[in-house]
């Protein structure tokens, strides 16, 4: 039975975001609030949780995982940046952009991209979130809340409970989230490429 935080998007209540960090050192897998829409959220490092996660969403390791971050500086760590990514990471950082990097010895081979060794990382723009990862002491990593078969993500905390009380470990609830993707953008070839568009203007990066 999945646990249920209700928090403030604002000024989430610390005991409960620390509960929910809990469940993500357990193995857990959360479901988590974002700039853009709630997500399945969980720890990097652990194996069963990310098969959970992959299981829960039907995705295979081809589809691109993503690294939610605190700040810029994490995020860097995590992937390979020169110093034309690093000024479009920083003009899209904090927002609603997921950058498509080269993945750094930081993150374990199982949750690249298999060919292209490539990985999904942003710094969400969401109070509660970020606070949670704080205290969660690393990134999270992150596939958004669209069930098999659906086109669009869960946006009621409340429906997402009822629908996964028994395959996650517990949900964040802070109220509606925008109910758009985040803009996708390939930073990994010669130019950067806009793979796909949502809450971030490409035009916000010079693109």
């Amino acid at each position: 039975m999945a646990q249920y935080f209700s928090v403030h998007p604002d000024n989430p209540q610390p005991r409960l975001l620390k509960q929910a960090a809990a469940l993500l050192q357990r193995g857990g897998v959360l479901a988590v609030p974002t700039d853009s829409s709630y997500a399945l959220a969980c720890h990097l490092d652990d194996k069963a949780a990310i098969d959970s996660l992959r299981r829960i969403r039907q995705i295979d390791d081809k589809h691109h995982l993503t690294l939610l971050c605190r700040d810029l500086r994490e995020l860097a760590s995590y992937a390979r940046v020169d110093n034309t990514q690093f000024r479009l990471l920083k003009l899209g950082t904090p927002g609603p952009f997921t950058f498509i990097l080269e993945a750094s010895k930081e993150v374990p081979r199982r949750v690249s991209h298999p060919q292209r060794k490539t990985i999904g990382l942003r710094v969400p723009d969401h109070k509660a979130l970020l606070e949670l990862i704080e205290l969660h002491g690393a990134p999270l990593l992150a596939t958004t809340l669209i069930l098999p078969g659906e086109t669009d993500p869960l946006n009621d905390p409340e429906a997402i409970r009822d629908q996964l009380e028994h395959q996650v470990a517990g949900v964040v609830d802070a109220g509606a989230c925008p109910l758009e993707p985040t803009t996708v953008i390939d930073l990994t070839g010669d130019v950067p490429e806009v793979l796909r568009r949502g809450g971030g203007d490409p035009a916000a990066l010079g693109l």
